[in-house]
């Protein structure tokens, strides 16, 4: 698949061999600057973010299996959120 260039409604020009229409320009500047979603890799920031997922409270909420099948979230992920959630004493449910 030969990559195509694209521009974002913001102006940001970029190339993708994807149908994805994310521009990696904006998920940037999206990029928290602070907190645990500011670990983790765009495409797991996304996917908890689609799940409504924006605290470390909320995170408790989910087992570690419930994360995993999350679009976007991969094994890699899960030592920096058990890292988050015990920093504020808590785990995944269970």
């Amino acid at each position: 698949m030969t990559a195509t260039k694209r521009v974002c409604p913001n102006g940001h020009t970029y190339y993708k061999s994807s149908d994805c229409r994310t521009c990696p320009t904006c998920e940037k500047e999206r990029k928290p600057k602070e907190g645990f979603l500011s670990l983790l890799s765009s495409p797991a920031r996304s996917a908890l973010e689609h799940e409504g997922i924006t605290t470390v409270q909320q995170l408790s909420n989910f087992t570690e299996k419930e994360i995993l099948k999350l679009h976007g979230m991969g094994p890699a992920s899960l030592p920096k959120l058990r890292a988050a959630l015990e920093a504020d004493g808590l785990s995944f449910k269970s």
